[in-house]
């Protein structure tokens, strides 16, 4: 049983306050990509989580992985059996793309289905927010206004279809632990609630990520590959999370040249 998580990016991110379990509250439009990596899981004899992975290295320990503790999550609440999981990772880390995350949620969907459980999408959904703060979206990936800490969730309409997305990774991994570190909470003077109101050339003016002033100043990578999507015509471009993916949106593919060493993924919205 196969399934294909796919990455999302951020259209601005407000980070409004440090709440007192250590967590912070934001708020997000979350809008999820065909950029994917593909996950597959089967039935096994042992009693675990065997994963295996390819592409993409993933550094850490193995047992930390969202898709390990996916089915940890899923043996303790409704003792499933052991699996074998196969891992193709496409979507690289520490970019602000919700890889990880998205692998979590996805897992718990192929358990879901692989040992019918028959759990609600809104079960799902609350696992999903205890593996992480990001992974709840993946549960339905449609777009939505993302509040508290990520896990309440409002659909929100967009239209961006038949429009074209490039991603620029250009090669730096950046820790959430990193990032929140750089940018002081405060409470946003405008909302992402209305941002379909606008016409995408000016959402620079309403959707603005907290992270990425700080992040550029410190990464100046980041901020050159911003200035590579600004040049080639992009109608929005922005950082996408916490960093360092970036990311443009154009009217038809743009000429642009990648840097060396640099990853770049192309898609229709």
């Amino acid at each position: 049983m196969v399934r294909f998580p796919k990455a999302k990016i951020n259209l601005g991110l407000y980070v409004t306050e440090r709440r007192t379990d250590g967590y912070h509250n934001i708020e997000s439009v979350f809008y999820p990509v065909p950029i994917t990596d593909a996950l597959e899981a089967v039935r096994a004899d042992h009693h675990r989580c065997a994963l295996q992975t390819q592409g993409l290295p993933i550094d850490g320990d193995p047992s930390n992985n969202l898709i390990v503790r996916a089915w940890q999550l899923m043996s303790e609440r409704h003792g499933i059996g052991g699996v074998d999981a196969y891992l193709i990772k496409r979507i690289p880390m520490g970019a602000g793309l919700g890889g990880g995350s998205s692998n979590g949620a996805h897992m718990l969907l192929l358990l879901n289905e692989l040992f019918a459980l028959e759990l609600s999408t809104d079960i799902l959904e609350a696992y999903a927010a205890e593996l992480g703060s990001d992974c709840p979206f993946f549960i339905r990936e449609t777009p939505a206004l993302v509040t508290g800490r990520g896990e309440i969730m409002e659909p929100i309409g967009l239209a961006l279809a038949g429009r074209h997305l490039v991603i620029l990774h250009p090669g730096i991994h950046i820790s959430t632990k990193e990032a929140y570190a750089l940018v002081t909470p405060c409470r946003a003077d405008r909302t992402l609630r209305n941002l379909a109101d606008h016409p995408i050339g000016r959402w620079k003016t309403y959707a603005v990520n907290d992270f990425e002033k700080p992040i550029t100043e410190r990464h100046p990578l980041v901020k050159h590959a911003i200035a590579l999507l600004e040049q080639a015509g992009g109608l929005f471009t922005s950082m996408s999370g916490s960093g360092s993916a970036v990311f443009g949106i154009f009217e038809a593919p743009p000429e642009l040249e990648t840097p060396e060493g640099w990853s770049r993924h192309d898609c229709a919205l």
